[in-house]
């Protein structure tokens, strides 16, 4: 399908950091997998070298198919569309000494999680008031908005609150000594460590030449993080979101990175992809009286 105005503008603006306000069926994701085929055949990025990440392994197998669809690669496993949880264990995997990890480490889901918490509480009971599941999902939002258990403990002001730094702290302890790491940890983890490693941002920053994010509206504060660390010296990045949809918000993801962009991004451009090509006709124009 030929592309239209605003959509090929989108794929062919590479100068600078780019924001694609687009709402469903507007053909966003067709503008991020022609934009990656535009970089590779016309720009001559290599594959390894532009990074997309979205939000599901559904999502990234759909995004990775339309790519190769539109053109020929020697290697599949030359393209780097993932969901942003598995690039961050692509990190964790490269150096898993640095977190204090063996090889091999052992990635826990919520129920995990939720078993190691209830493991924790039980030796100290003043925590009982709550939940192993709400206070996995506390520590869980803590991560999400980058908080480590000692600024947690440090920023207290309830009991509770102190309560849920210490457990955070155990918990993390319990983690490591049974080399593991949970959800969260994918991208809290990496985050951490660009901040403490210049070294290990440098190298990961010369990996990523060009980086795609679909519905960025649904990004929280660690997966923003990531993008800003990853694309900060060169600042060749595309998002596509949607302002007027978060889905996501009920787990930590953050609509105000919309407005975030453009402030940490001066150079921002802004791009509206407005024709929906999923209604028809009889659907968008309102019924005469």
């Amino acid at each position: 399908m030929k592309l239209n105005k605003e959509q090929n503008q989108a794929v062919e603006y590479i100068s600078g950091p780019l924001l694609v306000l687009a709402g469903a069926g507007s053909g966003k994701t067709r503008v991020i997998t022609r934009k990656i085929t535009h970089l590779i055949s016309a720009c001559g990025l290599h594959p390894e070298n532009i990074y997309a990440v979205t939000f599901t392994n559904k999502a990234a197998r759909e995004m990775q198919s339309r790519v190769l669809a539109g053109i020929k690669l020697k290697r599949k496993s030359s393209l780097r569309i993932s969901t942003f949880h598995m690039l961050g264990l692509r990190m964790l995997k490269q150096h898993p000494e640095k977190w204090g990890l063996k090889k091999g480490f052992t990635i826990y889901d919520k129920d995990d999680s939720v078993i190691l918490i209830n493991e924790q509480l039980r030796r100290n009971k003043s925590l009982m008031l709550e939940t192993p599941e709400s206070l996995a999902w506390q520590i869980s939002q803590c991560k999400s908005e980058l908080q480590t258990p000692e600024q947690v403990i440090r920023e207290a002001d309830t009991d509770a609150r102190l309560g849920l730094g210490e457990l955070y702290s155990a918990y993390q302890k319990a983690l490591q000594t049974v080399n593991a790491v949970d959800l969260d940890d994918l991208l809290y983890q990496p985050v951490y460590l660009f901040r403490q490693d210049p070294e290990f941002l440098l190298g990961w920053q010369s990996k990523v030449r060009y980086m795609l994010v679909d519905e960025y509206q649904d990004t929280n504060t660690a997966q923003y993080a990531l993008l800003k660390y990853l694309t900060a010296e060169h600042q060749r990045f595309t998002v596509v979101g949607d302002d007027d949809q978060s889905i996501y918000s009920w787990r930590g993801a953050n609509p105000a990175n919309l407005k975030t962009l453009s402030v940490e991004f001066p150079l921002l451009k802004i791009i509206k992809l407005e024709q929906n090509y999923r209604s028809t006709e009889c659907i968008l124009t309102p019924p005469t009286a």
